[in-house]
């Protein structure tokens, strides 16, 4: 963690709080705020395609052809997929120079609800893939522009977009001003939770209108705490004749070992019948010792493959099933391959050996709370993973026909939450400092999210382009799960 901190200037403790106000106010003369509204692409900017072709040297080749079928729905999925893209344009620009431990990759379907050790629910980010230090700017200008492609792609057109874009950035600007002045203490306890977004709705709506949204939320609540450990189960497994549960099989998407092993992309992998067994054994080395105690109990039942994701398509995720007491105490735990991120090269390398130490780290740095059983390992064939597990209360919002006022209320609870996370992992009276108390840089994000939402249209037009032409291979709409 120590190495992290060292990345992120101001950071140093006994700074004096007017020293750090004032060298956010010098990062302005880097990146003047109203000069985030005139961004241009780099004017050696490399295709976009060429660029996702690169990063898909290292996927499984089996597993590509889905990445593509999902990126290519719309522009909104394809700047889901297309982290390495941005990545690439905002590296070339100019910066503020604010470092923080950045998400690197918080577009708006990565936020969402998850449960805490406790039990509890909280609203935070949630993908936590490519995270390394970086300007603080990017993560909100990464989430400003994911809510102008979400708007169009519900038919909500760009004034609502540029207002969820501003709406965003300014629930940013005032929760980390609010975070500048705060004790270190409470910046780290604050936590979103149903209670705390219900106070705000309360504070601002009629009466009629808080009944009615207590009634949504109580609903939705129910919903989510219905998304256990079990419910992965009931969802993804079955119990074959020999009376032992196992996971199903829906090639290509939910594959048991056994099965993926046949095809020799996959073994040429690096994957074995011990690939999993192997994880669980050195998985709990990383973990804290009373939930590696915990995981200890259970043995494993099954192993399988599960897509997951746009971005991360064809990297190797493996799924296990555990039992505990009895058939009826069962886990399901999720291993996700980590690569570099793509913000390392326009940053600074992981200060990490195994990228999924780095995922680990960051999402530990960043978020209120975690996941209990949160850690990371090597495979036997040198790929790095981080482990979790698999849904436990974790929701995404879901964006189909979404009314604009539910995505404005949605954009101001995510760039809050993206404050707090960063307000965490930096240093927020700078942030601050940088801010000033106009509304320069919400404003300014809203242009931008637009100018960046037309860049990503274009490119999506050469996406779909090159998978017609041949140039990249596409599965159907049924074999990627759409």
């Amino acid at each position: 963690m120590s190495d992290y901190v060292n990345l992120i200037p101001g950071q140093a403790a006994g700074t004096p709080v007017a020293e750090r106000s004032g060298h956010g106010r010098d990062a302005r003369k880097r990146l003047p705020r109203k000069s985030i509204a005139e961004w241009t692409p780099p004017t050696d900017r490399p295709r976009s395609v060429d660029l996702l072709k690169a990063q898909e040297e290292t996927r499984i080749p089996l597993l590509v052809p889905i990445r593509h079928t999902r990126m290519a729905q719309s522009p909104f999925t394809f700047y889901r997929g297309a982290a390495n893209v941005m990545a690439s344009d905002l590296g070339r620009s100019a910066n503020s120079g604010l470092w923080v431990q950045l998400c690197g990759d918080a577009h708006l379907s990565n936020f969402g609800v998850y449960g805490t050790p406790e039990r509890n629910l909280v609203f935070d980010l949630n993908d936590f893939d490519e995270t390394n230090p970086g300007p603080f700017e990017w993560d909100v200008m990464r989430l400003t522009a994911s809510f102008v492609l979400a708007a169009r792609d519900n038919d909500l057109g760009d004034e609502v977009g540029r207002q969820c874009a501003v709406t965003a950035a300014a629930a940013y600007h005032g929760v980390m001003r609010t975070a500048a002045e705060a004790p270190y203490l409470d910046n780290w306890y604050t936590m979103i939770t149903p209670e705390a977004i219900r106070a705000v709705v309360t504070a601002q709506t009629t009466s009629k209108q808080t009944k009615t949204f207590d009634k949504s939320m109580d609903k939705q609540v129910a919903k989510i705490r219905r998304r256990n450990s079990w419910s992965a189960v009931k969802k993804l497994t079955e119990v074959g004749p020999d009376g032992r549960r196992r996971f199903l099989n829906h090639p290509p998407l939910l594959v048991p070992i056994a099965e993926m092993l046949r095809d020799t992309r996959v073994t040429e992998a690096g994957f074995d019948e011990t690939v999993f067994p192997t994880l669980i054994e050195t998985f709990l080395a990383t973990m804290e010792a009373d939930r590696a105690a915990l995981l200890s109990r259970y043995t494993l039942l099954d192993i399988a493959h599960k897509v997951v994701g746009v971005g991360s398509v064809g990297l190797p995720a493996l799924v296990g099933l555990l039992q505990g007491r009895d058939s009826d105490d069962l886990l399901v735990l999720q291993f996700k391959a980590a690569e570099a991120s793509v913000l390392e090269q326009w940053t600074a390398a992981s200060p990490f050996e195994q990228h999924g130490q780095r995922v680990v780290v960051g999402q530990r740095v960043m978020q209120a709370a975690g996941d209990p059983f949160l850690g990371w390992l090597q495979g036997p064939a040198g790929t790095h993973f981080y482990g979790r597990q698999l849904r436990d209360f974790k929701y995404s919002m879901d964006l189909n026909g979404i009314q604009p006022a539910r995505l404005l209320g949605y954009a101001r609870v995510c760039g809050s939450a993206l404050a707090m996370a960063h307000a965490r992992a930096g240093d927020p009276i700078a942030i601050a400092g940088y801010l000033g108390k106009s509304s320069t840089f919400p404003d300014a994000l809203g242009a931008f999210a637009i100018t960046y939402a037309d860049l990503m249209e274009s490119d999506y037009q050469d996406f779909a382009a090159a998978i017609a032409s041949g140039e990249l291979e596409a599965a159907t709409p049924e074999a990627a799960g759409i």
